[in-house]
């Protein structure tokens, strides 16, 4: 099965105070490769992450994070009365020496008593960590599990496109085999202007035979066309398989491209030419494809 390396997955949760959010994001990567992020205090969840990571991607730079708040209509206030007495006490010391001086009081503002560090206590009611590590792993396999099916989705995108581009060769293949007569029948006139040029220079008879094989293996295309066709044989295949097959595919790209190179020189006929050149544009367009490919 076609799986993309480029995914996201998310789930969102919530218990008592606690609000969360798992992210799970991933690009591509020669290799599997698992980036965590927990808040403190959650590190027992990294286990099971990497682990279920593991189970669905073999490649890839995947970054995982747990992102978590508190409720902010859970959270408490209360009126520290001790504290307020001693602020109100320093407050009238302060304001008598004020008037003992001569200078001008102005009222207290309340607000700004409230906001003196310990007379008005806010607090946030926390969980435990330990007592939300169950409902934060069920929310994690809902992650993963969409992120998985990400994966899966984009992959059978990627597999209707490179199945196009090999029904695109194995087209551009059938035609170049069409037109090698045509091709034969162009090189055999310039091979026999050839000979008559040779042979008014009286060159000897075994020279010519020696020159018209080197010739003849020089030009020759079947065993390119037959490798690109073997080829093709091999893509349709790691297509059909279920397991990774980004890096195989990669590799028979470059076998692609290397048969394409040669037939574009050895064609020596510009309808062959041109074939060529679609075959190489063509298998490129494809090995982009497949880096994106598990």
């Amino acid at each position: 099965m076609v799986n993309s390396m480029t995914a996201f997955g998310t789930a969102q949760g919530s218990e008592g105070a606690s609000i969360w959010a798992w992210e799970i994001r991933s690009v591509n990567g020669r290799g599997l490769d698992v980036r965590v992020r927990l808040p403190e205090g959650f590190d027992a969840l990294e286990p099971p992450l990497r682990k279920a990571l593991g189970a669905v991607a073999k490649r890839g730079t995947i970054t995982a994070g747990l992102k978590l708040r508190r409720r902010v209509e859970t959270a408490g206030a209360a009126l520290n009365g001790d504290a307020l007495a001693q602020v109100a006490a320093a407050l009238s010391q302060v304001q008598r020496a004020l008037v003992d001086a001569g200078a001008d009081v102005t009222a207290v503002d309340p607000a700004a008593v409230l906001a003196l560090p310990g007379v008005y206590d806010r607090s946030e009611s926390e969980d435990d960590p330990a007592a939300l590590i169950p409902a934060l792993t069920h929310s994690l396999k809902a992650a993963v599990s969409g992120f998985a099916e990400a994966r899966a989705a984009e992959g059978r995108v990627l597999k209707g496109i490179l199945t196009d581009q090999v029904d695109r060769i194995e087209a551009l293949i059938s035609e170049a085999r069409t037109i090698l007569p045509g091709r034969d029948a162009r090189a055999g006139e310039v091979l026999r202007a050839n000979v008559a040029k040779v042979l008014s220079d009286a060159l000897d008879a075994d020279r010519l035979a020696q020159e018209l094989a080197l010739l003849a293996v020089k030009s020759d295309v079947a065993e390119e066309l037959d490798r690109l066709a073997a080829h093709i044989t091999a893509a349709r295949a790691l297509l059909a398989d279920q397991g990774p097959m980004g890096r195989k595919f990669d590799f028979l790209t470059q076998e692609f491209n290397r048969e394409a190179n040669t037939l574009c020189s050895k064609a020596g006929y510009e309808p062959l030419t041109r074939i060529g050149l679609d075959l190489k544009t063509t298998i490129d367009q494809m090995r982009e494809q497949v880096q994106n490919v598990e």
